[in-house]
């Protein structure tokens, strides 16, 4: 079943949330005021308005409350963000998201209602750190303040043991979710004597900075 979007701000995050939106076959409402930036979009969302978000009137009209989720990705504009954000929240929509610069436009954004706050630039930042300072690591995205979900090629050491014998749980409080096949096959329940090969990748759910520990550890 299709979802709604609506994604209220149309810079390069906005309007790159709106695009992949669509291509996974949801349908996608974007509001920006600039009209440039909604002609350039118009072809490849369901609606483009051009609408300044600043007039509540305007974008009481939207039917807000009617959407699956409203982003609002004016970062650079925290007086429209805000505005955007307590409008969809009186408008009934159950989960806003919001795009913020730094950490004081976060609070804020939270404090109006705001449902999530997310730091593309600062995420992508700690994504590619965390790549450059690992050897075996693929990929990190932060879950919560606790846990972290990576991405790791099998480090040499593990080559032919298998989870049970590794007992990555016990040892370090690590889940494997799947393991990842050379070939890309990807086996998202791997049994407990499954051996580990050169080329697997583990996708892991742990604790912060146990991954990086062992990845060091390793050498």
């Amino acid at each position: 079943m299709k979802k709604q979007f609506a994604i209220l701000g149309c810079g390069r995050f906005g309007s790159a949330m709106a695009r992949e939106l669509c291509e996974l076959g949801n349908e996608v409402l974007v509001v920006d005021k600039d009209e440039d930036r909604i002609n350039d979009i118009a072809d490849e969302v369901t609606h483009a308005l051009i609408l300044d978000i600043t007039d509540d009137e305007a974008v009481s009209e939207l039917g807000l409350g009617n959407f699956d989720v409203v982003a609002v990705t004016m970062s650079n504009d925290l007086r429209s963000a805000v505005m955007a954000v307590v409008l969809a929240k009186e408008a009934g929509c159950k989960r806003v998201i919001a795009k913020a610069s730094d950490a004081l436009g976060a609070k804020i954004l939270m404090k109006v209602g705001a449902d999530q706050v997310v730091f593309p630039e600062r995420d992508m930042a700690k994504r590619m750190a965390h790549r450059l300072a690992a050897k075996n690591i693929l990929d990190f995205v932060e879950l919560s303040d606790t846990y972290e979900f990576t991405d790791m090629v099998v480090p040499e050491r593990w080559v032919g043991k298998d989870l049970r014998k590794l007992d990555l749980r016990a040892r370090y409080g690590v889940n494997v979710v799947a393991v990842a096949a050379e070939n890309g096959e990807l086996d998202i329940s791997p049994r407990p004597d499954l051996p580990l090969e050169r080329g697997d990748r583990l996708i892991l759910i742990a604790p912060k900075g146990v991954v990086h520990r062992i990845d060091n550890t390793l050498g």
